[in-house]
C-alpha cells in the first residue's frame, strides 16, 4: 500500500487550531500595529484569482482561510522530528466529479472504453461483483452473448444492447428491464456497489492501459463543447467535461500558501490519476478506489479501510469511506479508529465536494467546509444549518442547478443509514437539523 503521509516544517496542530474569523473589522476603527502588520503579512500571501464565478463574499471567506491556516502570515518553527507518523503542513482534500471538474471522469472513461471495445469478458458475470443479482447476471449473458472468448474484448462499440445493460446497471444500479442489478447487504455509507463496479469491469487490464483509455477519454471530453451530449447505446449522457477554472485556482493558491492538497474520489484511482495532473496534483495526492492487482493486473478484488480486509469492495471512498481514507492515508491512523472522526489536530483544514457522498469529509473540516449546490440532501442540510459557521455554499460553476423548489428534508429523510433506510439529519450533539429552503442557486 502506498503510504502518503506528508513532511513538511508545520505543526498541524498549530496550522488548524485557530478560529477563521467571519466578521470584518469596522471602518471606524482605528488599525493597531498587530492589525497593520498583519495586513501586510497576508498582502504578500498567495491571492486567489478575483475571476468571476464565487457566490456572495465566498472568495474573501476562503482567503481568510487560506491566510489563517496557511504557512504565510504566521511564524513557524520547525518542529523536531519526534517520529510521529501524520502531516506537519496544513491538509486541503477535494472530491474530483462535479467538484474539480464538471461532470463524472468515470463515464466519459465508461463511455469511451464501451466505444473501443475496451471490456474483457469475464467467465461469469457474477464474477465482477458479489452484489450482482441473479437478474443482472442473467441480462448481461443474454445481452452480451456467450461467443467471445473469456479474456477477449466485447464489441461494445456495436453491440447496443450489451452496451445497454452494461450503463444501465453502472448508472442506475438495476437492469434495462427495470430489475435490481445489485442485491444482498453492503454499509450505505462505506461503498456502492455500482461505483465498486466500474473498476471491477476493468479486470484483466492493467492500471496503465486504464490510464491511457481515461486520457484518451480526456481529450475527447474536454474537446467536445459545453452542454453537448453524446450516446451510448440508446442512452445519452453529458459529452463533455470542463476543469472549473475557479477551482483549479484555488488548489493552485492552497499549494502556494503551504497547503498539502489531495483528491479523493469514488472513481478509479487509475482514472482519477489521468485527470489530477490537470491541477497540479501527482498520484501521490491522489486517492481513489484501488484495485488489488495480480501479476500486474487489475483484478475484482478491491483494496479495504479501516481494517477491513481487501474484497469485494466493502470499503471505497463513499460517504464515510472518504474519512476512512483520508485518515488511513494522509494522518496515518490505522484499524477501525480510521472510521473515527479524529481531533482538530488530525483532520483536513479544508474539505471541497457537491454531494452526498462528500458529505463526512468535507463536514471534518477545521477551516472551511466548500460544497456545490448539486441539490443532495445530506450534504445540503449541513451546508445550509451551518452549524460551526464555516459552511462555503456555491452554485456549480457551469450550467448551475436552479433552485430546489420543495427544499431540503432534513428533519425527516435527509440522512442515509448504514443499512440504507432514511433518517433525519443530525448534528453532533444529537440534535436535528431542521428541514433547510434552497437559497443559494443558479439560473
Amino acid at each position: 500500500m502506498r503510504k502518503r503521509t506528508v513532511t513538511g516544517a508545520l505543526s498541524l496542530a498549530a496550522a488548524v487550531g485557530i478560529a477563521v474569523p467571519l466578521a470584518a473589522v469596522p471602518a471606524t476603527a482605528a488599525p493597531s500595529a498587530a492589525t497593520a502588520t498583519a495586513t501586510a503579512t497576508r498582502a504578500h500571501c498567495p491571492q486567489l484569482s478575483a475571476r468571476p464565478g464565487w457566490y456572495g463574499d465566498n472568495r474573501e471567506r476562503l482567503q481568510r482561510m487560506i491566510d489563517e491556516r496557511g504557512l504565510c502570515g504566521k511564524r513557524h518553527k520547525k518542529d523536531a522530528d519526534t517520529g510521529e507518523r501524520g502531516p506537519k503542513r496544513p491538509v486541503a482534500a477535494f472530491d474530483w466529479d462535479n467538484t474539480v471538474v464538471k461532470n463524472d471522469i468515470t463515464d466519459a472513461t465508461l463511455t469511451w472504453a464501451l466505444a473501443h471495445d475496451k471490456i474483457l469478458r469475464p467467465a461469469r458475470w457474477s464474477d465482477t461483483s458479489a452484489w450482482l443479482t441473479k437478474a443482472a447476471e442473467r441480462a448481461l449473458t443474454e445481452a452480451c452473448g456467450t461467443s467471445v472468448p473469456v479474456g477477449s474484448p466485447l464489441p461494445t462499440s456495436r453491440d447496443t444492447r450489451c452496451t445497454d445493460e452494461i450503463f444501465e446497471i453502472r448508472s442506475e444500479a438495476r437492469t434495462m428491464d427495470g430489475s435490481a442489478a445489485f442485491g444482498g447487504k453492503w454499509n450505505h455509507r462505506r461503498t456502492k456497489p455500482e461505483y465498486a463496479w466500474v473498476p471491477q469491469l476493468f479486470a484483466g487490464h492493467t492500471p496503465a492501459q486504464l490510464t491511457s483509455y481515461a486520457q484518451q477519454a480526456r481529450e475527447e471530453a474536454l474537446a467536445a463543447p459545453v452542454g453537448s451530449e453524446r450516446n451510448v447505446g440508446t442512452h445519452t449522457v453529458p459529452g463533455y467535461v470542463r476543469y472549473y477554472p475557479q477551482q483549479r485556482d484555488l488548489i493552485r493558491t492552497l499549494q502556494r500558501a503551504g497547503f498539502d492538497v489531495y483528491i479523493v474520489s469514488a472513481g478509479s484511482e487509475p482514472v482519477t490519476e489521468a485527470w489530477s495532473a490537470g491541477v497540479g496534483i501527482d498520484a501521490g495526492h491522489t486517492i481513489a478506489i484501488r484495485s488489488v492487482l495480480r501479476d500486474g493486473h487489475i483484478t475484482t478484488g478491491t483494496k479495504g479501510c479501516g481494517g477491513v480486509p481487501d474484497g469485494k469492495g466493502d470499503s471505497i471512498p463513499y460517504i464515510d469511506g472518504k474519512r476512512c481514507w483520508i485518515n488511513q492515508e494522509i494522518f496515518g491512523v490505522e484499524g477501525p479508529d480510521a472510521w473515527k472522526r479524529q481531533d482538530a489536530a488530525h483532520r483536513i483544514a479544508l474539505g471541497g465536494g457537491d454531494a452526498n457522498t462528500d458529505v463526512t469529509f468535507v463536514g471534518d473540516a477545521t477551516g472551511a467546509h466548500l460544497v456545490l449546490n448539486r441539490n443532495q440532501d445530506e450534504i445540503m442540510c449541513r451546508a445550509y444549518d451551518n452549524a460551526d459557521g464555516r459552511w462555503v455554499l456555491n452554485p456549480m460553476f457551469i450550467e448551475p442547478l436552479p433552485r430546489k423548489k420543495d427544499g431540503y428534508p432534513c428533519s425527516t429523510t435527509g440522512y442515509t443509514e448504514p443499512d440504507g433506510t432514511l433518517g433525519p439529519v443530525r448534528r453532533l450533539d444529537g440534535s436535528v437539523v431542521p428541514d433547510q429552503a434552497d437559497t443559494v442557486y443558479g439560473g
